[in-house]
This record gives C-alpha cells, sequence and structure tokens, in this order.
C-alpha cells in the first residue's frame, strides 16, 4: 500500500489516495444498514469504532452548542479532541456540516438513511 520514504497520507494534500477513494466508494456501495455495521466491524477494531462514534456524538454536541467541558463530561473526550473536531467542523472539508444538515433533514422528515426492509 503505501512505498517507503514519505508517508503521502501525512500530508494534508495527500490524504486521498487511491486506496481512501476505494474505500469511500466500497462504503457508498453498501445498500444497508445491517451491510455496513457488519463491513465496519469487520474492517475496525472496537476501540477504532469507538473512536469514531465518539468524534460524531462531539460534532453533534458542538453543533447544539454545548460547552468543550460539557461535551468532555458526556463523551470521555479531551478538550484537545474536541478542539480540533470543532476546528474540522468549522474550516474543514465540509464533511460535517453535510452530514450534520443531512441528519437533521431526515430527522424533520421523519425518516431515516436506510428504511427498515429497503435496500438502496
Amino acid at each position: 500500500m503505501r512505498g517507503r520514504g514519505r508517508d503521502p497520507v501525512a500530508s494534508e494534500e495527500g490524504w486521498q489516495t487511491q486506496e481512501v477513494r476505494d474505500l469511500l466508494t466500497t462504503i457508498l456501495e453498501l445498500p444497508s444498514s445491517k451491510e455496513a455495521a457488519a463491513f465496519f466491524r469487520d474492517l475496525c477494531t472496537l476501540g477504532e469504532l469507538h473512536d469514531m462514534a465518539q468524534r460524531w456524538a462531539v460534532v453533534r454536541m458542538l453543533d447544539e452548542g454545548l460547552h468543550y467541558a460539557e461535551i468532555s463530561q458526556r463523551t470521555g473526550a479531551s478538550t484537545a479532541t474536541i478542539t480540533r473536531i470543532a476546528s474540522w467542523l468549522h474550516h474543514g472539508e465540509g464533511g460535517y456540516r453535510k452530514a450534520l444538515d443531512r441528519r437533521a433533514a431526515r430527522t424533520k422528515a421523519g425518516s431515516t438513511p436506510y428504511p427498515a426492509g429497503t435496500e438502496r
């Protein structure tokens, strides 16, 4: 996967490697939340899954306007992690904002991304 020398993923401009693009495409092709859960469980350790879920919880709480200390108390995330997540929320690629907006629209409409018994 990664060759010798400088790690292309370590530099901000090189994060979208072919491997990353392939992973993202594979995730987008998963037809149900059940298959997505199985894929992520096979792909990630329990710690990695917990860390991603914790970050998403922090994003949602930041969006709700909660203070860092309260977010840290509720999630167990350090204030350094919360600060980093807040920076990406406000100055990142826009992925957090798009996901939050879509989640809010689904909640308002009373729908889910994978309605029960349906495939995408």
